[in-house]
């Protein structure tokens, strides 16, 4: 009797145990690299002094830190907002995620066509998705367009030329909400000395939010994908096409990619009928380069 009293008892208290270990690794991992990181250190120490002075009864120490206590608690909250602020975000996008349905449209091929081509051509660009957080904040620092999401139009905003291909696109669903957009750059000390301030906003937006950036090189024109404060770098377009598929969990069937071959033939013989009007902005963009 006393043993089947006592298996329940045990069995809660290693739940109770497991789940305190997955929260201190999920907090481990979310201050991991970041500039939080040496703060929680200076708030461990602070915690064993204070534990020190309540077992050495240093009643002086004690009273200081027992005073300052309630106000560090609230310094913390300042401190460790953007870390907090990540964390429920990412606990609300699961729920989400849960109750999601899948889109039965999709036009992301576009940028992965847009892709190909600024690889190609070597054009800086800065595509920012939006997921389940919204980017209003950074939809409003930039111009807003509200367009349809395509092929044409990037190859148009990103072209050198153009007066808004400084700063990011930020595409909401189907629609290019906004371009020229300021995003926060990334502070992550561990990240390469190699990346460039588009590198950084693409990870930095991707720290705050859930969104995901393509990032097109101007340097070499290498193709990377940025997600959760990491960046997936020197991507093949399929491999592009295989990613955005995975993060956006939607079926993205290969495009035709438009080759440098098939870039010049158009630039040397006369519109065709039959022409893509894909292929016809790539060679544009390609002569105005």
């Amino acid at each position: 009797m006393t043993a089947a009293i006592a298996w329940p008892q045990i069995t809660l208290k290693i739940l109770d145990i497991v789940l305190v270990a997955i929260l201190i690794y999920q907090f481990l991992m979310l201050v991991r690299g970041t500039r939080a990181a040496p703060m929680l250190i200076g708030v461990a120490t602070l915690g064993l002094v204070f534990y020190v002075s309540r077992i050495g009864e240093l009643p002086t120490l004690n009273w200081l830190l027992s005073t300052l206590v309630p106000y560090v608690v609230f310094a913390l909250i300042v401190v460790f907002q953007s870390e907090i602020r990540h964390a429920l975000a990412n606990l609300g996008t699961r729920i989400s995620m849960m109750r999601s349905t899948s889109s039965s449209a999709d036009v992301y091929d576009d940028i992965v066509l847009a892709a190909n081509l600024f690889s190609q051509t070597q054009t800086g660009a800065l595509i920012v998705i939006e997921r389940e957080i919204g980017l209003r904040t950074y939809i409003e620092s930039g111009v807003a367009l509200d367009a349809r999401l395509s092929y044409d139009l990037l190859a148009s905003v990103f072209r050198p030329s153009a007066p808004l291909h400084d700063g990011a696109v930020i595409v909401q669903r189907d629609r290019i909400a906004a371009a020229a957009c300021f995003l926060p750059l990334s502070m992550n000390p561990i990240l390469s000395t190699q990346l460039g301030t588009r590198h950084r906003a693409g990870i930095g937006i991707t720290e705050e939010t859930d969104a995901v950036a393509v990032i097109v090189s101007e340097e070499t024109g290498s193709i990377s994908v940025a997600v959760g404060g990491n960046i997936d770098r020197d991507l093949t377009v399929e491999r592009l096409r295989e990613r955005l598929s995975t993060l956006l969990r939607r079926y993205a069937p290969a495009p035709s990619l438009p080759s440098a071959v098939e870039e010049t033939f158009i630039e040397d013989e006369p519109p065709s009928t039959h022409s893509s009007p894909r292929r016809d902005a790539a060679s544009r963009l390609k002569g105005d380069d």
